[in-house]
């Protein structure tokens, strides 16, 4: 129901478009200011920055107070579910493992396949964290994944920044194609021919992470005595998800791309070893590690295998069915409603932006998924109930403020969304003319930053990008792809996958220096991603997919 108050969102507030844009980056600024310059916390950060944004939307975009707060609980609504209850389910089934006394079966199954952490980082961080990143996203395999390598002995800033880091490569195709099929949805083109041109953007990173990663732990030495497993684990990895991408659409090619890839390289490593074995720990004597009778380490596993069991499940049609309207698992569905001032926040075009929020306690909920994991994981293992109450206890403790910074940080994002800040940005970037192919993935990266989320970023930004390639007359596919590839790199910098990776390795109130740490990289990723863009667009337009409209 529309209510009596309406806003429509400005793009330009003072007049002048780089202004209003320099307005825009206010908050943002003060984030980086706070975590960069006075070391505050995550949440604290992220309240200043609330208030900052809070205030901008209100005196320079003119939007009503009573809309800038159903905006902060939209967004905090959407940072508590289901984003927090990803990160809970994730880590709290991480604690059953370790408690249970499975991780350190875990830990001595990863030993035997190869003990040096650089590889262990490949096949965890990137492998095994890209099939995670495929089936859940939403911050789930950063949180799983750093977790497990720190059990394995890496430092939680390492395991945490290194994780970002690799998570990069999968992000476009996360969750089962989310963001790919969103924008797909959004902008009316076919998804293939965006999954596509995406698929053939992603091959030099795809094939550059693993290596950038290894380079990070041990330098060009490391790279030197790692290079063949790192190399058939980024070969695999690449050619699957660009043949998949490019024939098969975006919902398989990262689930497909991991599983080949772990596949690929942990036979290559019955066959293959580093000379030397390099440890960020003081593990030295590997003599111990001995082949463990299968059924010890199925049954040590068994919590991650049930955790992909119930997420190739969550995935189905067949499953989503009995939560349909009027099936009957409906009444799992509830709703956030603004009823007196839906529909009063209209965009530039005057396209109404909804303020409800739908929230599925089951279907659709990857959070959900992992939990049912646990409990599985806590009746095949039998665990007993202290051993639970004590995970689930720690686990609470522990998520507390970090879910407090996350739902911050996604409120930020809701502001800057409703009140059109984030139009103003990517707008900016649009007068540019023939130098927005560079700032074309600019625009996704700091889409990303902002949301967290590069569904979120290609919902913000994707008509922005359409309208821009049709004025320039560069095929569609190019810039909307572009804006999806960008996104991938901001993630690692986005203050929202920050606030997990730290909550998952025991670094809350340290946000400030793994920020420090993923931050060059990122920038230094980003440009040269709007590099290659501008190479495809004016030396290489014959890679770029017809586009068909839908």
């Amino acid at each position: 129901m529309k209510g009596a108050l309406m806003y429509q969102q400005l793009t330009d507030p003072l007049g002048s478009i780089w202004l209003s844009a320099l307005l825009a980056f206010l908050p943002i600024f003060c984030f980086l200011i706070c975590l960069l310059v006075f070391k505050l916390k995550g949440y604290q950060a992220g309240f200043i920055t609330v208030i900052i944004a809070s205030v901008v939307a209100f005196y320079a975009y003119g939007m009503p107070f009573s809309l800038i707060g159903a905006s902060f609980v939209q967004g905090f609504a959407q940072g508590m579910w289901p984003i927090a209850w990803i990160i809970i389910a994730a880590i709290f089934l991480y604690k059953l493992s370790v408690k249970s006394g499975s991780f350190e079966v875990i830990k001595e199954s990863v030993m035997t396949i190869t003990p040096d952490h650089r590889i262990q980082v490949i096949l965890i961080g990137f492998c095994f964290g890209s099939f995670l990143e495929g089936a859940i996203g939403f911050g789930g395999p950063v949180a799983i994944t750093a977790a497990l390598l720190v059990g394995l002995g890496l430092k939680p800033l390492h395991a945490a920044g290194l994780c970002l880091i690799a998570n990069t490569a999968p992000v476009a195709f996360g969750a089962v194609g989310i963001p790919i099929i969103a924008m797909s949805n959004l902008v009316g083109v076919e998804q293939y021919e965006i999954s596509a041109m995406v698929g053939r953007m992603l091959v030099p990173l795809s094939l550059s992470v693993p290596f950038f990663i290894v380079f990070l732990m041990d330098g060009v030495k490391g790279v030197k005595e790692t290079f063949p497993a790192v190399l058939v684990a980024a070969l695999s990895f690449t050619i699957t998800q660009f043949i998949s991408s490019n024939y098969l659409g975006a919902e398989l090619p990262d689930i497909v791309s991991a599983v080949v890839s772990l596949a690929c390289t942990t036979i290559f490593l019955k066959f293959w070893s580093p000379k030397n074995i390099f440890r960020l720990d003081d593990l030295t004597d590997f003599s111990h590690h001995t082949q463990l009778e299968f059924g010890k380490v199925f049954k040590a596993w068994l919590p991650f295998i049930l955790l992909i069991v119930c997420i190739i499940v969550w995935t189905q049609p067949w499953f989503k069915a009995f939560f349909d309207k009027g099936a009957v698992f409906d009444y799992t569905k509830v709703a956030l409603s603004f009823n007196n001032i839906e529909g009063s926040i209209v965009d530039s075009a005057g396209k109404a932006l909804s303020l409800n929020m739908d929230i599925n306690l089951i279907a659709l909920q990857a959070g959900t998924a992992i939990l049912v994991a646990a409990l599985l994981t806590i009746f095949f293992l039998r665990i007993k109930s202290n051993i639970v109450e004590e995970a689930l206890g720690d686990t609470l403790k522990e998520m507390a403020m970090p879910c407090i910074t996350i739902g911050l940080v996604v409120a930020f994002a809701f502001i800057a969304k409703n009140s059109g800040m984030s139009t103003t940005l990517g707008t900016a970037f649009a007068t540019t003319g023939d130098a927005f192919s560079f700032f074309s993935p600019v625009i996704g990266w700091i889409g990303v930053f902002l949301t967290g989320s590069d569904t979120s970023a290609n919902l913000l930004f994707g008509p922005l990008q359409q309208a821009a390639a049709t004025s320039l007359a560069v095929p569609e596919a190019l810039f909307l792809a572009a804006n999806s590839v960008g996104g991938v790199v901001g993630k690692m910098i986005s203050p929202q996958s920050i606030a997990i990776a730290c909550a998952a390795v025991g670094l809350v109130g340290k946000e400030s220096d793994l920020f420090k740490f993923t931050l060059k990289y990122s920038v230094g990723f980003i440009i040269l991603i709007g590099i290659w863009t501008c190479i495809i667009a004016f030396l290489m337009p014959g890679i770029i997919p017809e586009v068909i409209a839908k």
